[in-house]
């Protein structure tokens, strides 16, 4: 038991260490929550909720909604991305949904359907709520 224990204290302390794969031929249908980094070469069928940075191959298949800190995207996502500081739309990649970021850069041959929020999240989140909810805030 207090192996465990000693285990449990050291992956919480490296936790933003932590990088996780899933590799071109696996597919994954349900959320995936992590504070590491992610890469994704395969398929996921839902939401993906990361703390550090995504990294999706060009043969990469995400659909579901995307929330991470830094992501460079190569593959095909259907859903809302939004990274609070750089997305990257790599040359193969093909969204189709909104961006909400930061700062954006796109490589030429890089497909985009959908509306792009830029500047700070924090203040594109008020943008986006209703005026009743605003002037109540104030």
């Amino acid at each position: 038991m207090a192996l465990l224990s000693k285990q449990n204290n050291k992956s919480q302390a490296t936790d933003t260490t932590i990088s996780n794969r899933i590799l071109n031929g696996t597919e994954i249908i349900g959320e995936i929550i992590s504070s590491g980094d992610f890469r994704i070469d395969g398929t996921v069928k839902g939401n993906v909720r990361l703390k550090g940075r995504l990294v999706a191959g060009d043969k990469s298949i995400i659909e579901g909604d995307i929330e991470c800190s830094n992501a460079s995207l190569s593959g095909l996502v259907k859903g809302k991305i939004q990274v609070s500081e750089l997305l990257t739309l790599q040359a193969t990649c093909k969204i189709q949904g909104d961006i909400v970021t930061t700062r954006l850069s796109v490589e030429p041959g890089a497909e985009f359907t959908g509306s792009c929020s830029m500047g700070v999240i924090r203040d594109i989140k008020k943008k986006d709520e209703p005026t009743e909810k605003r002037r109540s805030a104030s």
